[in-house]
């Protein structure tokens, strides 16, 4: 059974983590979402209040198939956490799936991983990313994988799972829920 690791930051984007997570869960795929505080709970920019499965303090050095980082205002405690970019790179060193929404391909390219890659992101951090694909809903460069914002965050789902786990079972999936 593929395995992904999903960060929970606060101030994330609820739609952006739901969304795939719902989605990868779906299609068989072990979620664990890790949340950066040790008791295991984040609220997110509309006041969403989420439980998590464990502390990124739990994780430990432990590989997943992919690691998924949603966007919203959270994005800043993620980059503020020296241990969320020690798993970014550990996942990219292993050759795993790293997938961004919205803001969070700054993370990325916070460790350099978007040097010389596609992608997209939130037009909010196009200054920071200049070459975000802004006509792009979802992007797929080699092992990277990136989205615009919430309002992609089932296009982006979907591609999570045809990635992790295939094309069919995304389509699966698409049609269990009428997309």
């Amino acid at each position: 059974m593929p395995t992904a690791l999903t960060l929970l930051a606060e101030g994330f984007e609820e739609i952006e983590v739901f969304t795939p997570v719902d989605l990868l869960r779906r299609a068989g795929v072990e979620v664990t979402v890790a949340s950066l505080s040790d008791h295991r709970h984040a609220t997110g920019r509309s006041g969403i209040t989420a439980h998590a499965d464990a502390a990124l303090s739990e994780v430990g050095d432990h590989l997943f198939d992919l690691l998924f980082i949603p966007g919203g205002p959270g994005v800043k405690n993620l980059r503020a956490d020296p241990r969320v970019s020690t798993v970014v790179e550990r996942h990219a060193a292993a050759g795993k799936w790293l997938a961004a929404i919205c803001a969070a391909p700054t993370v990325l390219n916070a460790s350099g991983l978007l040097d010389g890659r596609r992608y997209t992101a939130h037009f909010s951090v196009a200054g920071e990313l200049p070459h975000i694909l802004a006509d792009q809903r979802v992007v797929a460069d080699g092992n990277i994988l990136t989205s615009r914002g919430a309002g992609t965050a089932l296009d982006f789902g979907l591609l999570l799972v045809e990635k992790l786990v295939s094309v069919d079972k995304a389509r699966e999936v698409a049609r269990s829920i009428c997309v």
